[in-house]
């Protein structure tokens, strides 16, 4: 027997932006694919068309192209199992129902929402199952012509599968092992409504996963309590040697406290919960994301990667490339993950240092002309190489090195105090003659003149550099003083030093 190809999916609703925890999910089944040499397939799931938000697919097919997890078929990208639009296979998933209804493996319910109301009062903890199916309005309780005519005169009702009661169900999930539920505490859910001719998330998965040959189904564990229900559908319809295998990833958890990981608490801390910022069409409410907030999508790929699951190592660095290499399901935590929105920071400020000056100088260029500054692309690649280690985040690189692109209009009060001696203005001024007289402003070069100079003086090196650096910045900040020299270049560096000398006063 050949073995079955690997094939996934990532099936969001379009309800809304996409939520870190969809993300997470989407690029386990993207490295699971990959390394399987196996297809991913991008699905829509829009049964629920109540909850439809304009825009939202667009949004989450652009999150994705951003963080670079590639579909091989689905919404947008073509395939031979199509349409992948849910909406869009209503004749098919009818079909599905009459051979669930043929069988007597589901059945139809005409109950309305007051009956129902009316059973959950006089029935505490109802639930629509075996023992309480028999005393509503349904077609096991009614005969075919009373439901015939029902139909015909356009009553609403659903179908609702036909569970057996005191039965186990036996799911394999590869992160959790054997899980086992009696049928006894499952309800006879909702396959399919009348009402707008669509069947149930359910009914709709299990039906798109067999027609798409996906092999395994990897979603977040909040999936886990509807496992044996699918089982139960596979088995119903004869399908068990196809019936893809399932894993149950953990929960993202708070980052403080208990319980699952929400926009709130990204609200509350200050971290965003979405890969792009999304406007919300109703409220026109802004919520931020990664994208915008400047972290480099790598970054995010590689903290979302060891939220749940490790590679067996220490290490923490991973490309896609490598996450491929040592993805594997079976390392995947059962436990919650807690969201340590600070080690996102961690990430983007080591993949800030990965990158080339050019790449990051290319970043940072935008946040440049924002404060309407022009300058050469080498000084930029230059000062970039020099501050880029301080920052996690290009746009914090202009809060750094501004100094170096516009000279100090002030002087920092402390730093005049404690560092603009009374023969300051003298020293710099004679340091100022020295710095004129060299033709070679390499930094090199500088340093080795200035040092001479200050040795055969007798001056004090400390207060020499200080002084210097605080006409330069206007601060007592920066990197190496004759590499900021070096970079402004000798004529804005004597500028520089001579207005310092005007305006500083003791």
């Amino acid at each position: 027997m050949t073995e079955r190809k690997v094939r996934v999916r990532f099936a969001p609703s379009p309800t809304g932006a996409l939520h870190i925890g969809g993300v997470r999910t989407a690029l386990y089944n993207y490295l699971f694919a990959r390394q399987h040499g196996g297809d991913m397939i991008f699905r829509i799931e829009d049964t629920d068309s109540q909850r439809f938000v304009p825009g939202a697919e667009e949004y989450i097919i652009e999150a994705f192209k951003w963080l670079g997890v590639e579909f091989d078929e689905g919404v947008s990208f073509g395939g031979n199992y199509g349409p992948y639009r849910q909406s869009e296979r209503k004749e098919i998933y009818k079909k599905y129902v009459k051979i669930l209804l043929d069988n007597q493996k589901a059945y139809i319910a005409f109950d309305t929402p007051e009956e129902l109301d009316a059973k959950r009062a006089e029935i505490k903890n109802f639930q629509y199952d075996a023992s309480t199916r028999l005393s509503m309005r349904n077609s096991l309780t009614l005969s075919e012509e009373e439901v015939k005519s029902l139909i015909d005169s356009g009553e609403k009702y659903v179908v609702r599968i036909k569970i057996e009661p005191n039965e186990d169900v036996h799911v394999q999930d590869i992160i959790r092992g054997e899980v086992i539920i009696n049928s006894s505490i499952l309800d006879d859910k909702v396959l399919y409504k009348s009402a707008d001719e669509l069947p149930t998330y359910h009914l709709a998965n299990i039906v798109d996963d067999h027609l798409m040959d996906v092999s395994h189904v990897i979603r977040g564990e909040e999936w886990l309590p509807s496992a044996p229900l699918h089982v139960l559908l596979y088995r119903a319809f004869g399908w068990e040697e196809t019936m893809p295998q399932f894993a149950h990833l953990p929960l993202l958890l708070k980052p403080d406290g208990n319980g699952k990981l929400s926009k709130r608490d990204g609200d509350r801390l200050g971290f965003p919960v979405f890969p792009l910022e999304w406007k919300d069409p109703k409220t026109e409410e802004i919520s931020s994301g990664y994208r915008e907030a400047g972290y480099l999508p790598e970054a995010v790929i590689n903290f979302l990667a060891l939220l749940g699951w490790n590679p067996g190592n220490d290490q923490e660095i991973m490309s896609m490339d490598e996450l491929i290499q040592l993805f594997d399901l079976h390392r995947c935590s059962k436990a919650g993950a807690k969201f340590d929105y600070e080690k996102g920071k961690w990430f983007n400020h080591q993949y800030i240092q990965l990158k080339s000056n050019e790449e990051i100088a290319n970043l940072f260029i935008p946040y440049l002309k924002e404060q309407g500054v022009e300058a050469p692309f080498e000084k930029v690649v230059t000062v970039v190489g020099l501050m880029k280690e301080r920052v996690s985040f290009v746009k914090e690189l202009w809060d750094v090195c501004k100094f170096f692109f516009v000279a100090p209009t002030e002087y920092d009060e402390k730093t005049v105090k404690k560092r603009w001696k009374e023969d300051s203005p003298a020293q710099i001024t004679e340091l100022m003659h020295v710095l004129e007289a060299i033709e070679d402003f390499s930094l090199e070069n500088q340093e080795k003149i200035v040092m001479e100079w200050i040795e055969n003086k007798g001056y004090h090196l400390g207060n020499i550099m200080n002084a210097f650096r605080l006409t330069l910045v206007g601060e007592g900040k920066g990197p190496h003083m004759f590499d900021i020299s070096a970079v402004l270049g000798k004529e804005e560096t004597i500028a520089r030093m001579k207005r310092a000398i005007e305006v500083i006063k003791k």
